[in-house]
């Protein structure tokens, strides 16, 4: 059951927040999504349904369009997959009121990500390098 709910995520990141295909999230995420734990995520403590989980998606991607999610290591649990990665984009929109720069950014963090019985993500429980952005996106406009 781990390879396979590892192969799904990695699957969802590639086609969801990789390329950005909202119309595929339903074919991973369970009836709603429940974002845990993701701070300054504008969705932080919500329970999406598939219509809001896909305007965050576009909301997310909207300053970043080629932002890309490289997996550094996937641990399976009984209902969960945790993933480390590097996150790599350029900033191509206005994000915080940080007008585009077309610069590189990056960071890193670590996502626990729920399963159900059926093998549908039902949310997840993240920490990431927020404060590490803002300071590229500072200095991108300095």
């Amino acid at each position: 059951m781990s390879n396979i709910r590892k192969q799904i995520l990695a699957d969802f990141i590639e086609e969801v927040w990789n390329q950005g295909d909202l119309d595929a999230a339903a074919r991973y995420l369970a009836p709603t999504y429940l974002i845990a734990h993701d701070p300054g995520d504008a969705w932080h403590g919500r329970t999406l349904d598939p219509a809001q989980f896909r305007a965050r998606l576009a909301q997310a991607r909207a300053p970043f369009p080629d932002q890309r999610f490289e997996t550094v290591e996937m641990i399976a649990g009984d209902d969960a997959v945790v993933m480390t990665w590097f996150w790599t984009a350029t900033h191509s929109g206005e994000v915080a009121g940080y007008p585009a720069t077309g610069r590189k950014i990056s960071m890193s963090g670590a996502t626990v990500y729920r399963f159900d019985a059926e093998n549908r993500i039902t949310g997840h429980w993240q920490i990431k390098d927020a404060l590490g952005v803002f300071q590229q996106l500072s200095r991108a406009g300095a």
